[in-house]
């Protein structure tokens, strides 16, 4: 038996009640196991119900990929750099590229990964994941904004010191075709414009972020040294060690309020059902999506005491009622035990493998 199966066989209620009613849940998982052998570094992924032609609902995981190509855009900018001063047109906040990757991973902030997207426009975050072996993806729109499907940015602008601003140009992107995927319209209903409209809800024109293509930008983020210079992003050094910190650093960390945003307020497993401190020597370099009833998190998960480390990429759709956008899902109740579960399974089972 592999051992993600072996996970998913556990009979704690938390992960049964899923497994016995699959069809509810569209669960899609990738695990995998890292081992290290000289020099190299060796993965082994096992998946479950993996399938980049059956559509879920990406949510904020799509703001990896906004931070690392926006990391790699402004490295072929000689005038910009991630302490940048910058805002968007129209828009009274002013922040830099490093606040705004920072606020993604540690509170999943919808409104800094939308100035991300102005900087790069959508084509070319799309181009730069695909460029470097990390697809299939679509970003469509921003998210949790009224602007959210303008196929054209908003120009920035940027400060250069003191006194000299500069003013980026707006970007036109391609208009947004409709996906032709699997599950594509989910449920029997949905509320729009305050109102309850029958029939499915369509996904057709959202964004498009699918496990294979999440492990892949994860793998070559954690272990860049493992693929060929052409699937690498053009990151520094400087930028890459500030991605994985923004990566593992918990919200308390960075003057949240640790009542609101406790330590695994966006670290579903293992941590997620709980909201007690996590322990200093594990470390989750991660990004959760959460909305329309799906949760998805692709995390590295690192034990510095016991020297372990593994991926797992994991979605799961709790909407019993089949209504969407009614914000009536079973997030705290059966989608983050389960990840949260799964996520304790497959650490017990790396702590009890031979490497």
């Amino acid at each position: 038996m592999d051992s993600l199966v072996k996970a998913l066989s556990s009979q704690d209620p938390k992960i049964k009640n899923v497994m016995d009613n699959l069809e509810a849940h569209e669960v899609q998982i990738r695990y995998t196991q890292i081992d290290r052998r000289n020099d190299s570094i060796i993965f082994t992924d096992f998946d479950f119900q993996v399938d980049e032609n059956n559509y879920f609902y990406p949510a904020s995981t799509v703001k990896f990929p906004a931070a690392v190509a926006a990391l790699e855009k402004l490295n072929e900018i000689d005038s910009l750099s991630m302490n940048t001063r910058f805002f968007v047109e129209g828009d009274s906040v002013q922040t830099t590229f490093a606040k705004a990757i920072s606020e993604i991973f540690a509170v999943s902030d919808n409104a800094a990964n939308n100035r991300l997207v102005e900087f790069l426009g959508q084509d070319d975050l799309k181009e730069r994941m695909m460029h470097r072996g990390v697809s299939p993806i679509r970003i469509a729109h921003r998210l949790s904004t009224s602007n959210a499907d303008d196929v054209t940015t908003k120009p920035l602008i940027f400060y250069l010191n003191d006194s000299t601003t500069s003013l980026s140009k707006p970007i036109i992107n391609s208009p947004i075709n409709p996906l032709d995927l699997n599950r594509i319209r989910k449920g029997i209903g949905f509320i729009a414009d305050e109102s309850y409209q029958q029939g499915p809800f369509d996904f057709s024109l959202k964004n498009y972020y699918p496990i294979k293509a999440q492990s892949a930008l994860l793998k070559r983020i954690i272990f860049p040294e493992v693929f060929p210079k052409e699937q690498r992003f053009n990151l520094s050094d400087n930028q890459h060690k500030y991605l994985l910190t923004a990566m593992q650093t918990l919200p308390p960390k960075l003057g949240y309020d640790p009542d609101e945003f406790y330590d695994s307020y966006v670290k579903f497993f293992i941590f997620g059902d709980n909201t007690d401190p996590m322990p200093n020597h594990i470390k989750i370099y991660n990004k959760v999506g959460y909305a329309y009833g799906t949760l998805t998190d692709c995390a590295y998960i690192k034990d510095t005491k016991n020297n372990i480390d593994f991926m797992v990429t994991a979605t799961i759709l709790v909407n019993s009622n089949g209504i969407f956008n009614d914000n009536n899902y079973e997030y705290d109740e059966v989608g983050i035990p389960f990840l949260a579960q799964l996520g304790r399974e497959l650490y017990q089972m790396e702590l009890a493998r031979k490497r």
